[in-house]
């Protein structure tokens, strides 16, 4: 009787996915062990209360990944408990498990630069990439304890699984019975797998997400330790988050807030050159000049060069970046288009006519062009900068000498700069000319002839920090020996942080995550000062343009950070912890997509304490813009009108 009713076999498939949930709380685990500092968790009981509610994201997961697996151990196919058939279920398992599982060993690493769970959106990173397998080959020799880990966890797996085996008992001449009394069981678990996928049994709900996590946390960095980066990645499989957004918010509100459609009158128009300086990873942290009022204990600057240069520039010491990966950074620096979820240029409308300093300045007569020491195309920026309209790309094939690059990402910064100044030396003024520079990134490498003169530091970044700033001396350094030096205004910013471990207190924050420094620096315009106001990414393409005089109508939604006269308040937007955070005021506001879900003291930039029950008028109208934001961008987005006609 008890093989009519597949007692050990479905015995035996409930242990087979208990085992999976087994290994979930053992990524998780992991997981916090290599993120402890990002990811704060009090005491073992408040990790054991998040796993809990981790469960059901692991159920969602752990039932995506195994579906077939589950359908094929439960239908009726009178060979179920035979050897062969049970061989072919262990490879299916295992194929399948173990190469989503992986996702979470990946986010072990990953989750330090982008402070969010593995997505697809990762694949925007990689897509672009001619040497993937040398990138894969040296991440496993930079991080083979991950890779070790992976193995040994992967073989326990393999180990217990075994331990277990499905009895070979089932009566031949009892298939009409043995169907008949399967269905009970189809139905049953069949059940239990579509409430597990969508997270709960109630028909009303949508299946869970990814914002759902916050549901269940206290602070919202917790978020991604109650998530996995299987689900994560499964989730937005498909998902589209660039979509018409209708708040109902009037346009005259819009243009109250943000004024998308910018005309400056302040200045005379002029011609300067203008070279934009857009550092790999480099953030706030780093930068003495940029920490002299953060009151850090016993704080060490690794830019010599940048803290003298900022004594005589104008910088701004409380701004960030809108993204948080490198592609994020070149559109919302060049072009005023922030990223959130999802990169804006890996978007089916990515390619339309974009309204930015190069179309801008293109239309003054400028000679415009892009410089990147890595292989051609790496990072989408070839492809993003044909949209925008430079005339010249220069990366590793303009570069002709691989005997300087750097084994990894491209050109040791010291030579491409000195190469990026012999050429713009040889353009007629006036020009714009950007260098997306490569160095300060994992895997925290420099020159053989400089790991023994240039400081270590504390943190692995230190070092390459300290050779890019050295290679930032050398390149201005060579231009003041240039005629068109005097008539230039530099730019100097980070496309975002990295390696978040050092002076924890500080920058381990939430809004601190995508501090980034931004520095305008000019000796004929004798741009001189500095500015605690938020500042942020999409504020630099119209602070060029204010600057410059630049007297046509253009599509902005950030603001000139030298105007005041606009009345535009000053404003962060970016998207974090799986938020957006909308910053103004004496606030943050932690918008869900749909509502505000917590408004915090601008103090509070690790955001504990949510004042969402305590709600003023300044309050409300802070989710009222952050809503308008949002539906002019998106909408302007779809509807291709990202260039002022």
């Amino acid at each position: 009787m008890k093989s009519f009713f597949r007692l050990n076999e479905y015995s035996v498939l409930f242990y087979r996915i208990a085992l999976a949930y087994l290994f979930y709380f053992i990524a998780r685990i992991l997981f916090y062990a290599y993120n402890s500092d990002i990811v704060e968790v009090t005491s073992i009981s408040e990790f054991l209360q998040i796993s809990y509610h981790g469960l059901v994201f692991d159920t969602t997961a752990i039932l995506y990944v195994n579906g077939l697996f589950i359908l094929l151990s439960i239908l009726p196919f009178f060979i179920n408990t035979k050897p062969n058939y049970q061989k072919g279920l262990f490879y299916l398992y295992f194929i399948s498990n173990l190469f989503f599982f992986a996702f979470n060993f990946v986010d072990l690493i990953y989750y330090k630069y982008n402070f969010s769970r593995l997505t697809l959106a990762a694949w925007d990173l990689l897509k672009n990439e001619e040497a993937k397998g040398g990138m894969l080959f040296r991440f496993v020799i930079t991080y083979w304890h991950v890779f070790l880990l992976f193995i040994v966890v992967s073989a326990f797996w393999i180990f217990l699984y075994q331990k277990v085996k499905v009895k070979h008992n089932l009566v031949e001449n009892a298939k009409i019975k043995y169907v008949a009394k399967s269905i009970f069981g189809v139905l049953v678990i069949a059940t239990l797998c579509i409430g597990g996928i969508r997270g709960d049994f109630k028909k009303s709900t949508r299946p869970i997400n990814l914002v759902d996590a916050n549901r269940f946390v206290k602070k919202s960095q917790q978020a991604d330790l109650v998530l996995n980066s299987t689900f994560s990645f499964l989730r937005t499989l498909g998902v589209q988050s660039f979509k018409k957004t209708d708040f109902n918010i009037p346009e005259s509100v819009v243009n109250a807030n943000f004024q998308p459609i910018k005309l400056y009158d302040s200045n005379a128009p002029t011609t300067p050159n203008i070279v934009l300086i857009i550092t790999e990873s480099m953030g706030r942290e780093y930068i003495g000049a940029f920490n002299k009022n953060t009151k850090i204990k016993d704080y060490v600057s690794y830019t010599p060069f940048i803290d003298s240069l900022a004594t005589e520039s104008f910088i701004y010491t409380n701004a960030y970046a809108n993204g948080y990966k490198s592609i994020h950074g070149m559109s919302s620096i060049i072009s005023g288009i922030p990223s959130f979820k999802d990169a804006f240029t890996s978007s089916p409308y990515a390619k339309q006519n974009i309204g930015s300093m190069v179309s801008c300045l293109k239309s003054k007569g400028y000679d415009t062009s892009f410089f990147h020491g890595a292989p051609n195309g790496s990072m989408g920026f070839l492809g993003f900068g044909n949209i925008l309209g430079f005339d010249h790309y220069y990366g590793m094939k303009e570069y002709r000498n691989d005997a300087d690059f750097d084994g990894s990402w491209g050109i040791w910064d010291v030579p491409f700069m000195q190469f990026m100044n012999k050429t713009i030396s040889q353009k007629k003024a006036p020009f714009f000319s950007t260098i997306f520079t490569v160095t300060s990134h994992e895997p925290y490498v420099v020159p053989a002839e400089f790991k023994n003169k240039l400081p270590k530091g504390t943190n692995p970044m230190h070092q390459p920090v300290r050779y890019t700033d050295y290679a930032f001396k050398k390149f201005f350094e060579a231009a003041k020996k240039q005629p068109w030096f005097e008539n230039t205004i530099f730019i100097i910013t980070a496309d975002h942080c990295n390696l978040v471990n050092y002076y924890e207190e500080y920058y381990h924050k939430i809004m601190n995550r995508l501090a980034v420094p931004i520095l305008f620096y000019s000796p004929k315009y004798k741009l001189k000062g500095e500015s605690n106001e938020l500042a942020q990414h999409i504020d630099i393409f119209p602070t060029v343009m204010d600057i410059i005089g630049y007297n046509k109508p253009f599509r902005s939604w950030g603001r000139s950070l030298m105007d005041k006269k606009q009345g535009i308040q000053p404003f962060v937007i970016n998207y974090n912890t799986g938020m957006y955070n909308f910053a103004r005021g004496n606030y943050v506001c932690a918008f869900d997509g749909k509502v505000a879900v917590g408004f915090y003291s601008k103090e509070d930039k690790e955001q504990l304490h949510n004042l969402i029950g305590k709600r003023n008028k300044e309050m409300n109208d802070m989710e009222t813009a952050c809503k308008g934001f949002l539906q002019d961008y998106f909408n302007r987005i779809i509807d291709k009108k990202l260039k002022y006609q």
